[in-house]
């Protein structure tokens, strides 16, 4: 049986919701027993004990053992049973994609790492998104029937609840981007940004997959600058999934142009692309770095070149990524005079540098923060790196098939 199919009885027969919740519960606890799953949904333990044994007919619940206490008859641990179904994440770049396929369990099944693509806002650039995740999912040896949703993670102002993108190929007013997608490719279709992607990533299987703090805040250092919040171990969306817009609070009396056309923005200066504009500007008035010939021939200066130049401890690079960190450092005590997390995790391509840039920011969190709020708050930097993105929105597609947080078409 396919997931598809495996889904369609469980939706048509009854209590469909409660059952959805009780898989939705153990893909957050991974195992338990009858009497937790009953806690957890609310309902009486018979009533639990005969939907599990429904679940299990059905081929979403395996037996995991026994749960051994001190004293008494060892009670049986239920999980999921792994090739129940599969889900696909997929990571947005301007220059590549990664797409992930992972079973309920949320095992990676099959990677595919910057598979080459070129973003542009154009009805050619949406088609071939769709044709290369079906692609990928030929060659994993999976059918469309098996995937129970996608999400993909995608630049700019996205609303997950509606599955609406704001800047990328919203061509159809009548439609969200999410629909068109799912009617593309097949399967039922969930979207996100970038930014809430890596949060999620690292939240699950990063830097917090031990601790679990209940809030945490990820800063996202990279082309741009971005905000994932977790409050009560929940992404945070706003009222329309627009939270985070960091990079866009009015911090700077400049006249720097940000790309949204405001003057001052917070990214204007702490970002990726601000710090290749303060490089280039700094060579060509004269000083020295590894990348003077590259600039100084016209060629274009990536983040990728930037950041091993850091690596290789070079002065004017190091030098201007201090003064970036303790432009973040600043805000990032405001946030944590505001929202007293217990941990931010600088992620992103500028988190890369190594130490340098966490170096920078911490003396400058302890000087304009509260010593009281921040000494419960642990600044640390991401693990997964570039995988973080793909990663969170594999764990999204699979919670969100599951909370009714996926607004495709219904295959």
């Amino acid at each position: 049986m396919t997931g598809y199919n495996r889904l369609r009885e469980l939706e048509e027969g009854t209590k469909s919701e409660v059952k959805r919740k009780l898989i939705a519960e153990l893909i957050s606890v991974g195992s338990t027993t009858i009497n937790e799953l009953a806690k957890l949904v609310g309902l009486s333990i018979p009533t639990v004990t005969k939907l599990v044994s429904e679940l299990q007919r059905l081929g979403w619940i395996t037996t995991a053992g026994k749960l051994e206490i001190p004293g008494g008859r060892y009670p049986i641990l239920y999980k999921l049973q792994e090739e129940a179904a599969y889900f696909i994440g997929v990571d947005v770049k301007h220059e590549y994609i990664n797409i992930g396929i992972i079973d309920i369990v949320g095992v990676l099944r099959y990677t595919a790492y910057e598979v080459p693509y070129k973003l542009e806002n154009s009805e050619d650039a949406l088609s071939q998104l769709c044709e290369l995740v079906k692609e990928h999912v030929s060659l994993s040896g999976h059918k469309m029937r098996e995937i129970l949703n996608i999400n993909f993670n995608i630049p700019g102002r996205i609303n997950p609840m509606t599955g609406e993108s704001h800047n990328l190929f919203n061509f159809d007013p009548t439609r969200s981007l999410a629909e068109v997608l799912g009617e593309r490719i097949g399967t039922r279709v969930s979207l996100d940004n970038d930014t809430r992607g890596m949060t999620y990533g690292e939240y699950t299987q990063g830097v917090c997959r031990h601790s679990k703090p209940r809030n945490m805040l990820y800063i996202n250092a990279s082309w741009g600058i971005g905000l994932g919040i977790i409050i009560d171990r929940k992404i945070h969306l706003g009222k329309s999934g627009f939270t985070g817009e960091i990079g866009h609070i009015t911090a700077f009396d400049n006249q720097i142009i940000c790309h949204c056309g405001k003057k001052g923005c917070f990214e204007t200066e702490v970002s990726g692309s601000a710090l290749r504009r303060m490089i280039v500007d700094r060579i060509r008035a004269g000083e020295s770095s590894i990348l003077s010939e590259l600039v100084l021939s016209g060629q274009e200066l990536s983040l990728e070149a930037i950041i091993k130049a850091a690596k290789q401890e070079d002065v004017l690079v190091l030098e201007l990524l201090g003064e970036l960190g303790a432009k973040l450092g600043r805000q990032i005590a405001g946030l944590i005079n505001t929202l007293n997390p217990e941990m931010v995790v600088i992620g992103g391509s500028l988190s890369q540098t190594g130490d340098y840039l966490l170096e920078s920011i911490l003396p400058v969190v302890r000087t304009y923060s509260l010593n009281i709020v921040n000494r419960d708050t642990e600044i640390v930097t991401a693990e997964l790196g570039d995988r973080a993105g793909l990663i969170g929105a594999c764990m999204q597609a699979r919670i969100r098939r599951f909370s009714g947080n996926s607004v495709s078409n219904d295959y």
